[in-house]
């Protein structure tokens, strides 16, 4: 592979912690799909070059927990003013029926690209679109749709073994797998796909859909011993309303995170999506053994759920990551919206739990709890480490390279800042993306993906659209 010379940048923010957190740059070299050194450095014979003058250079984010089908569920009336539990019967659960293979690989397709043009180079998928008799193979077109377009994917190989009530009138698509079903294409999925290197294309996670409602408790168990014996890392929702607790009062006398713990669920090669609601000795656990967290802020908030307590979580020693979630509850599933979202709702929450100094408290609070700067660790280096991706997530010598380098001189709301790198979290919307490596090649160019017809792309949208809707 030949050569790259980022050239000239403004700012560069490294994903890394405290002092570690900027660079000086102003260039980074690539060579073989690695960076190679970062400072003032001098163009070399052949090597190719990517203008950064006023430009913000990023690591490429690390997006830890989606459902890309829903993709084609965007802004679904019956759901969109609807909590948690209603929402799922209104809209995935109602519309996951009319996936046929080719809807499913528009609505994977259309994720995927949303997610590159923000910048993101590595997408980790919790898929539970299956059940028995299926007539397409929606892991597979994953993978495909990834690499046709040059991202890092990591298949969370969701499913269920039982329903919930809400899902026990619906089509046919929502009958549940059985555990030897879904244990056996567990390892069929292993054995095609996944790939342990620090660095890999491709990943394959165990990920039952949620760790409370999906499996009885032996099947949950049985489900985490052998992802281990596989080698795979696990995945789940988990604590994302005050359902969770109410149902893990109910069915085992005890809160999520205890019962998780209690089928061998926690630990470091375990990640939760969610983690709204947590009791101080839940934090203190997942601290304890490193578990990790998807921080889903805008779904979260879409939905009502609230806010997760990531300063709190990654204190006590949570690994902290982000993730946008569905599209059918985050209509602009992106990783840019995100990260500025996680940067002001973790502030907010900070900010709402102030006292009056007159009633005791400590005054105005939460300024400080979420930098721009942990933000983008949480979004980058965070988001390899719950993957186990050791390579990746990081701009220094001998990391992957998987850079993002956003220009500042397109869109007004850029103009005037005096720390210009902060802008793509801190000033909202997308800010323009000259480039995007991912392994040292350039998957974006200027804002656009090479040889996509979007026009295209678009009417095809709008005809699986009508297409789910005349199904419903």
């Amino acid at each position: 592979m030949t050569g790259v010379l980022i050239r000239h940048a403004e700012a560069i923010l490294t994903g890394g912690r405290g002092a570690a957190a900027r660079a000086a740059g102003p260039d980074i070299r690539v060579r073989d799909g690695r960076i190679e050194a970062i400072g003032a450095l001098t163009p070399m014979p052949g090597e190719a070059t990517i203008d950064a003058r006023h430009c913000v250079v990023y690591p490429a984010w690390v997006n830890t927990h989606h459902h890309l089908f829903q993709s084609l569920l965007k802004g679904e009336p019956k759901g969109l003013n609807a909590t948690l539990t209603p929402w799922l019967a209104a809209t995935p659960y109602r519309f996951r029926g009319g996936f046929d293979a080719q809807r499913f690989r528009l609505a994977a397709r259309i994720g995927l690209l949303e997610l590159a043009l923000s910048g993101c180079a590595t997408v980790a998928d919790h898929n539970y679109l299956y059940y028995p008799g299926m007539p397409f193979d929606a892991s597979q077109i994953l993978f495909d749709e990834a690499d046709r377009l040059g991202l890092r994917f990591v298949l969370c190989r969701g499913g269920a073994t039982i329903t919930r009530q809400l899902e026990a009138d619906l089509p046919l698509a929502l009958r549940p797998e059985t555990l030897d079903g879904y244990l056996r294409d567990l390892e069929r999925l292993a054995a095609r796909y996944h790939d342990s290197a620090p660095d890999a294309r491709r990943r394959v996670v165990a990920a039952p859909t949620t760790a409370l409602f999906a499996m009885p408790t032996e099947q949950l168990r049985e489900t985490t011993q052998t992802a281990r014996r596989l080698g795979l890392r696990l995945h789940s929702h988990l604590s994302e309303t005050v359902n969770y607790q109410d149902a893990a009062h109910a069915q085992h006398a005890m809160t999520p995170v205890r019962y998780a713990h209690s089928v061998g669920f926690l630990g470091d090669d375990v990640w939760f999506a969610h983690l709204v609601k947590l009791d101080p000795d839940e934090i203190a656990l997942l601290g304890a053994t490193r578990t990790g967290i998807a921080h889903c802020p805008q779904s979260n908030g879409r939905l009502g759920s609230g806010i997760a307590p990531v300063r709190a979580l990654e204190d006590a020693g949570a690994v902290v990551s982000i993730g946008v979630d569905g599209a059918g509850s985050n209509e602009a599933a992106d990783m840019l919206s995100e990260a500025h979202a996680a940067w002001l709702m973790q502030r907010a929450r900070g900010g709402q739990a102030a006292v009056a100094l007159h009633r005791g408290g400590a005054g105005e609070a939460g300024a400080g709890d979420a930098s721009v700067e942990d933000v983008v660790r949480w979004g980058t280096h965070g988001g390899a480490q719950v993957l186990g991706l050791g390579a990746v997530g990081k701009l220094e010598p001998g990391m992957a390279a998987d850079i993002a380098v956003y220009a500042l001189d397109r869109d007004p709301r850029h103009f005037g800042l005096h720390d210009v790198a902060v802008a793509p979290v801190a000033s909202g919307g997308r800010a323009h993306l000259r480039a995007l490596l991912v392994g040292g090649r350039t998957v974006v160019r200027d804002g656009a993906v090479p040889d996509l017809d979007m026009g295209e792309l678009a009417a095809q949208a709008r005809d699986a659209v009508r297409a789910l809707q005349a199904w419903a």
